[in-house]
Parts: C-alpha cells; structure tokens; sequence
C-alpha cells in the first residue's frame, strides 16, 4: 500500500471522514532535509463530522493522531485543510 493510501485509510477509518483528499508535494522538496531521510511532503483536504465545533488545533490534533507513527519516517511534512460538512 502505498504512503497516500495508508494517510487516506487511516483518516477515513479514524475520524470517520467523508472525503480526503491527498497530494504528494515531496517532487517540491527535492534536496530538503527532510527528503533526504525519505518522508514525504504531503497536502491533504479533510472533511469530516469529527471535526464540527473543534478549532484548528483540535482538528490538527485528530488528523496528527491517526497518522501518528507514520511521521517517524513516512511523513516529513504534512499540510492540513480540515472542515466539517457544513463547512464546505
């Protein structure tokens, strides 16, 4: 599986999102440091009923918890946009 498949499954699984949407930006990254230890640079669109009545921190919070272990080596950098359904 790969890197953007394991982030949207984890998400969709863990705060039950209803859309995700991912983009590899790490081809913008090359030659960072963070490149050069193999994670990834990742923009990611979240819309999820979890996120309703949270701030920005919070909902940071739940998208950082599901995909926890990845940012060890798997994730360098990961850029949130996260709404609630009626949000959008």
């Amino acid at each position: 599986m790969s890197i953007k498949d394991e982030i949207r499954q984890r998400l969709i699984t863990n705060l039950s999102a209803e859309s995700v949407e991912i983009e590899d930006q790490s081809h913008l990254h090359a030659g960072h440091a963070g490149a050069a230890s193999g994670g990834g640079h990742y923009d990611v669109i979240v819309i999820a009923s979890a996120f309703k009545d949270l701030n920005t921190l919070g909902r940071h919070r739940l998208i950082y918890g599901a995909v926890d272990d990845l940012m060890k080596k798997e994730i360098h950098a990961l850029s949130i946009q996260a709404f609630s359904p009626d949000e959008v």
